[in-house]
């Protein structure tokens, strides 16, 4: 009888030990600290389907206002730096989620992965040594969201807008750096494929943090989404 309980609480340990080894990279999902929920959870807490929208219609809601000064912009409007959730950083949490094919070092940080670049359609073989071949680029700007609304917004939503997911994307360095703080009517990625999930996730944004157009930002976004008006805002 000792012996069979032996054996049971053995196995129960490895299954336990198992488990744990599955969840440690998925601590990088939680994120507390600044009450951000994200997608991936969001679909496990409500248990429903996501529903997408149409994103130019969605694009149609927002207000179409000219572009408020720069005046008192700073990255630190938005936080300082990468906020930590868990111990990770919000870099770490994009690249393991955007990444295929990732080694970790430790339960937060990538030390190699290959992306596919949204931006340009190459692939791309990431390793820490070379980590500005990869960035992490705000889809809408931060200069661009303080110009159209988020300077009305409380300095912690900012903060929540600057490490949201769906704000984030990994992509290709030197076309993070090429896009600056453009707009979609000043910079669309190179690759076309793309500019249809781009804009959407844009228009996603402004949505989600109450943000405007300008005139020529809302034809820019239009424009490519006549070319592709089925595309729904994008869940993640």
């Amino acid at each position: 009888m000792r012996r069979r309980r032996s054996v049971v609480v053995f196995i129960g340990g490895v299954i336990t030990l198992v488990l744990l080894g599955v969840a440690m990279p998925k601590m990088i999902q939680e994120s507390p600290a600044l009450n951000i929920t994200f997608p991936w959870q969001q679909a496990s807490q409500n248990n429903q389907p996501a529903q997408p929208g149409s994103a130019l219609a969605a694009l149609n809601t927002l207000p179409v206002k000219g572009r408020a000064p720069k005046t008192g912009y700073t990255r630190e409007q938005f936080g300082n730096g990468w906020a930590t959730i868990n111990g990770c950083n919000t870099r770490e949490i994009i690249m393991y989620r955007d990444l295929t094919n990732v080694t970790l070092s430790n339960v937060c940080t990538v030390v190699s992965g290959t992306l596919n670049d949204p931006y340009t359609g190459k692939q791309i073989n990431y390793t820490s040594a070379k980590a500005s071949a990869i960035q992490i680029d705000h889809v809408v700007a931060l200069s661009d969201a303080w110009q159209t609304g988020a300077q009305q917004l409380t300095p912690q939503t900012r903060q929540q807008l600057a490490n949201d997911p769906l704000e984030l994307l990994a992509v290709d360095g030197p076309s993070n750096q090429a896009k600056s703080d453009a707009d979609a009517a000043s910079w669309l990625p190179p690759n076309k494929s793309f500019r249809c999930q781009y804009v959407a996730r844009q228009v996603a944004v402004k949505q989600k943090y109450t943000l405007w157009v300008t005139p020529a930002e809302q034809k820019a976004i239009q424009d490519v989404l006549n070319t592709c008006p089925t595309q729904g805002l994008p869940q993640v």
